[in-house]
């Protein structure tokens, strides 16, 4: 009988030593008993008292006043013209380019630099013109005539503007292929059950190049270079260019040459291309060298809300003097389709950039809250003060 007890004895002492050890293991994970690992660290838990709070309102908003008024003040310093030819193409055609039928302009915007707010500004004129024998991407012209009141020092930049259109779409925004846009060859297999579709590959089975809705809608209307009504022969002409008017970045995205070369038979432009591409890519007429097309990639980098303006061109050397001028718009982009309006934006910029006094006057505004708050708060103060820990208004909680 003690052999037996002395096994059990030995077996118990042996299970207590294994729940021991097990207890040990266990006890590794535990956090070492430290203030920061064991969460007591001091921490300071402000008391808002009215000789803290109402000093800060008075600050922030002297603060925020100041900021407020040079950033309106440099907003001020920019002069931006807007001309919306939206409804252009339903006026009365001209019977030529010598004998316009001008028409009084419904839609546009003088916001200019307070030196010259109190120009007299004529009303802006367009007309409409119908060439049947020019090419079929130059068929439709619009001509907006207008006056520019003062010299605009250089640089000056032109835009295009659209609203309505929402490029911010979810299956929008996606509607591209990178590796395409990049160079690399993809066949029709690789692109049918893509981001493209339903815009990746004809029904015959071609590739369409650059593929998806983004490249598809893009921006099409030619703006002519800005034509002095003072000078007929055009030596005088305003231009700007297209080099340096995309993101610096945006080059990166795109090749040079596309995966395609020698193997035009296998790819289509997209359909809204066809204008510039009616007998699709040939010898003659080559897909379009995307990473020196800055125009292509300011309309890819997709805008995040309905109303937006691209950059088209700009002229950083030369100062825009001050007269009449007239310039010529192709007119190809469809906009009344969809309720929306396309127009031509002429601007300068100061040292904030440009026209946009809404961050100025929301400082502003911010800053007349603040202080109205502070002064409320020290007159409600001095009129019936209240001790700190006062608990007489928790008393109906009782």
């Amino acid at each position: 009988m003690a052999i037996f007890n002395r096994k059990k004895k030995q077996e118990s002492s042996s299970e207590g030593q294994g729940n021991e050890r097990k207890k040990e293991k266990g006890s590794w994970r535990r956090p070492a008993n430290t203030a920061f690992k064991q969460q007591r660290l001091k921490a300071w838990q402000p008391i808002l008292t009215p000789k803290t709070v109402l000093p800060t309102l008075f600050i922030i908003g002297i603060i925020f006043a100041p900021i407020g008024g040079l950033l309106v003040w440099g907003s001020s310093l920019v002069s931006e013209m807007t001309f919306d030819y939206t409804d252009c193409w339903n006026l009365a055609n001209s019977s030529s380019t010598d004998d316009l039928q001008w028409q009084n302009m419904s839609s546009y915007s003088y916001n200019l630099r307070s030196a010259d707010s109190g120009a007299t500004i004529p009303v802006p004129q367009y007309a409409y013109f119908f060439n049947d024998s020019a090419s079929q991407d130059q068929k439709h012209s619009c001509f907006i005539k207008f006056n520019v009141v003062s010299d605009l020092d250089a640089p000056v930049f032109q835009y295009y503007k659209l609203t309505n259109f929402y490029q911010n779409n979810r299956r929008y925004v996606q509607s591209l292929d990178t590796a395409q846009l990049q160079g690399q060859y993809r066949d029709n297999s690789s692109l049918s059950g893509g981001n493209c579709k339903p815009l990746a590959v004809t029904s015959d089975g071609k590739v369409i190049y650059p593929c998806g809705l983004i490249a598809n809608s893009m921006f099409n209307d030619t703006i002519l270079p800005l034509h002095p009504t003072s000078d007929p022969s055009g030596a005088s002409d305003y231009n700007f260019t297209q080099s340096g008017i995309a993101w610096p970045g945006e080059a990166k995205k795109y090749s040079a040459t596309s995966g395609y070369v020698g193997k035009f038979d296998e790819i289509v432009p997209p359909p809204n291309w066809a204008l510039m591409y009616p007998n699709n890519y040939t010898e003659d007429n080559p897909p379009p060298n995307l990473q020196a097309d800055e125009l292509f990639q300011n309309w890819m980098r997709t805008a995040g809300l309905p109303t937006f303006s691209k950059l088209y061109g700009r002229n950083d050397t030369t100062t825009l003097p001050a007269g009449e001028y007239q310039v010529q718009i192709y007119y190809n982009f469809p906009v009344q389709g969809y309720k929306g309006t396309k127009s031509l934006v002429i601007s300068t910029v100061s040292w904030i950039g440009g026209k946009n006094p809404f961050l100025g006057w929301a400082y502003v505004a911010a800053a007349a809250v603040f202080v109205l708050l502070a002064i409320a708060g020290t007159i409600r103060h001095l009129v019936k003060p209240r001790r700190l820990g006062d608990m007489t208004l928790l008393s109906w909680n009782r």
